[in-house]
């Protein structure tokens, strides 16, 4: 079976970020990988400086049935992470109340950039940009 999986890069907030989702979503913890925990490469191969060894090279947490929001901190070695206007995670729910603990669980801290409200198609619907940058659509069909 076909999934996709949204992957975030921050820039050193990867942790608190899921933590941040994990206390939205709910489900189990989330699972992390650090740098530091990654095998020693050879000489001459590309090394993380020690700097960067205890920030997540890999984020996963499990949300819904089969989905699962992923991450990492990007390394200062890649360069600076933007966040563009280009992509949302759409989120569904299954009823307006998850939509509305949802929807506000993400607006803490963050900026909400459409109000959630019934929407002509039948839906409630609102969009939010979260505390770390992260642009989201909240949906439940009623």
């Amino acid at each position: 079976m076909l999934s996709i999986n949204p992957y975030l890069n921050f820039t050193d907030q990867c942790e608190e970020a899921f933590n941040f989702y994990h206390s939205v979503f709910g489900g189990d913890a989330p699972e992390f990988s650090r740098f530091g925990e990654a095998p020693s490469q050879g000489e001459g191969d590309h090394q993380m400086p020690e700097s960067e060894a205890n920030k997540i090279m890999h984020a996963s947490l499990a949300i819904g049935d089969g989905h699962t929001l992923m991450g990492s901190d990007r390394p200062e070695s890649m360069g600076p992470t933007t966040f563009g206007n280009n992509a949302h995670i759409s989120v569904q729910t299954k009823d307006k109340d998850e939509a509305t603990r949802v929807f506000n669980g993400l607006a803490e801290g963050g900026n909400v950039t459409m109000p959630l409200a019934d929407m002509f198609w039948g839906a409630t619907f609102g969009m939010v940009v979260d505390k770390f940058g992260v642009q989201w659509m909240v949906n439940s069909e009623h």
